[in-house]
């Protein structure tokens, strides 16, 4: 079957079965729902990839992505911020920060991982998951099996902390309110923020979905800061170093900003909501039609073993980060 047929159908299959309540109450959205259905589909395909497939495939896991992503923008706006206060601005950043600086160093010094690799699954885990993953793919250009290694690292460990909220809650000794911003602020997806916050009860739901997508809102500076650092770095090793400048973030914000003063209609959020999960569960499905398990066994245990520490830095350090800042 043609990739161009193939994978709009699996991205379709992703947001259904997303939709159905069994699945929705384990936090399981289109997105990693896309990438698992690709990755079985991708097993069992035998035939040889046409030049088509492989244009339309790229499209897919380029433009349609950035699209995807500058439509999520109008799902954000800045009332969401100022709901929660400035504080959990704060602290979104300073775990954003920490992640990706500590996961980054720990991956390239101690386990010696290359450095698309370290950095990818840092931003994974302190972002928003795969999505972050491919966002970051655009300014890194890595090689495939990078991007492949790091989304299932933290597509694992994601899932896994999504399930261990509950349980936290229990010794946390915490409001709902401030449990709900301790969710948003270490949960890696926003589909695992809306799972682990339901679990609790409304008010968490609610508070955890708004510092989520806060945190999610920082993408955009951070790709801005991440290609900007890289570039001085290449002109630091070169005379020239070639800008990379990546446009749609430019988008992402302009969405956000027009959602913050003009009442756009119900049903047109809800299309472009619809149109921005269909594009990205598109790029999703691209990237795990081409995700082999031989691909993510032959990077070894190191990635998994950083995917872990950061999750264990979310989970326990962004605890007592919430204590710090939130709570006292």
């Amino acid at each position: 079957m043609p990739r161009f047929i193939l994978l709009p159908i699996i991205a379709i299959l992703a947001l259904g079965l997303a939709s159905l309540d069994p699945i929705a109450e384990i936090g399981l959205s289109a997105l990693p729902l896309a990438i698992v259905l690709g990755m079985l589909r991708g097993h069992f395909e035998h035939r040889t990839p046409t030049t088509d497939d492989c244009r339309f495939t790229l499209f897919c896991q380029q433009r349609l992505l950035r699209a995807g992503i500058v439509l999520f923008g109008f799902s954000l706006s800045l009332e969401q911020i100022l709901a929660v206060g400035w504080q959990a601005l704060l602290l979104d950043a300073a775990i954003i920060a920490t992640i990706f600086t500590v996961g980054t160093w720990i991956g390239i010094r101690f386990f010696k991982l290359h450095r698309d690799v370290a950095m990818l699954t840092s931003v994974g885990s302190a972002i928003c998951g795969a999505a972050a993953v491919l966002a970051t793919e655009s300014v890194l250009k890595p090689k495939q099996q990078h991007v492949t290694v790091a989304v299932a690292s933290v597509v694992l460990f994601g899932t896994l902390a999504m399930f261990s909220y509950p349980l936290i809650y229990q010794f946390a000794d915490m409001s709902e309110q401030a449990f709900g911003i301790y969710i948003g602020s270490t949960v890696h997806e926003v589909a695992q923020a809306v799972a682990a916050g339901e679990s609790i009860s409304g008010e968490t739901l609610q508070t955890a979905v708004v510092v989520k997508l806060i945190r999610v809102m920082m993408l955009a500076p951070f790709i801005l800061l991440l290609s900007s650092g890289l570039n001085r770095a290449a002109a630091n090793k070169t005379e020239g170093g070639k800008i990379i400048i990546p446009w749609f973030v430019f988008g992402f914000i302009a969405a956000t900003a027009v959602n913050s003063v003009v009442t756009i209609p119900e049903s047109l959020l809800g299309a472009l909501k619809l149109s921005s999960q269909f594009s990205l569960a598109l790029a999703m499905a691209a990237l795990g039609l081409q995700t082999r398990w031989i691909t993510i066994k032959q990077a070894g245990p190191k990635p998994l073993l950083l995917a872990l520490i950061l999750f264990l830095m979310l989970i326990f350090g962004g605890y007592f980060l919430n204590l710090l800042l939130i709570i006292a």
